[in-house]
């Protein structure tokens, strides 16, 4: 997972309201806000539309008791975040416990490292010591690399469980 000469990363709890944790959203909101827009309209997010999108985007739920927030942390540099996740626990519409995945995010530079998939799985083992059997998320159809991950890690399209204005996929993994 670390390229020769590279520190190693670490997966680890954060607290989603830390300035660099807050930075490494603001980054997360920036691509996906500039994907939407190139994809729609042909450009990138103008500055009002990133200010005005990542005030609306609710993370405060990525902490305990609801939630929890994960980061890929440089080994040697504590304030190097490459990556997160974010995870919800919740209830169904028939009221089991689900836990929602949120926010998976690896800075491009450090794509195809693995850092995605050891997010994923950090995420997934959280929701096993909740006691959930099922993982849920919901994503954009231009989100191509990280709908692979998800099909790769042994997650399956699911029919639509939301109606955010974001989502066109909806993915479930049942875990064991």
């Amino acid at each position: 997972m670390t390229p020769e000469g590279a520190s190693p990363w670490v997966i680890e709890l954060a607290d989603v309201r830390a300035p660099e944790c807050e930075a490494l959203l603001r980054d997360y909101y920036v691509e996906v806000s500039d994907r939407w827009y190139l994809d729609r309209e042909g450009r990138d997010s103008t500055p009002d539309e990133i200010e005005a999108g990542f005030a609306q985007m609710r993370s405060d739920d990525l902490a305990p008791p609801t939630g929890e927030f994960v980061v890929a942390r440089r080994a040697d540099d504590a304030a190097a975040l490459g990556g997160c996740v974010g995870l919800r626990l919740l209830r169904d519409d028939g009221g089991q416990r689900v836990a929602e995945l949120r926010r998976l995010y690896v800075r491009p530079a450090l794509r195809g490292a693995g850092l995605g998939a050891a997010l994923l799985l950090c995420a997934e083992e959280i929701a096993r010591v909740w006691g959930v059997s099922l993982m849920r998320l919901d994503t954009r159809l231009d989100l191509t690399e990280a709908r692979a991950l998800y099909l790769r890690h042994g997650w399956v399209e699911v029919p639509a469980f939301s109606d955010a204005f974001y989502a066109e996929a909806w993915y479930a993994k049942h875990l064991t």
